[in-house]
């Protein structure tokens, strides 16, 4: 949890980045559920919307450093 000095320092942020940051830790959120209930999402990958298994995504989250 973010404390007050850090709260102060993000509303200091234009709106769109402050925007992208809430948009990323939303897909984090939706990214992680997936992997953890091990269901499937949607992404557009090459221009093409593809379903991302919930295996592959464990694959992917083990693969990248956090």
């Amino acid at each position: 949890m973010a404390n007050n000095a850090d709260l102060a320092d993000i509303l200091k942020l234009p709106l769109e980045v402050r925007a992208e940051m809430a948009m990323k830790a939303a897909v984090r959120k939706v990214i992680d559920r997936a992997v953890r209930d091990g269901r499937a999402i949607h992404i557009l990958r090459g221009g093409k919307v593809v379903e991302v298994s919930g295996e592959e995504l464990k694959q992917m989250a083990a693969a990248s450093p956090k």
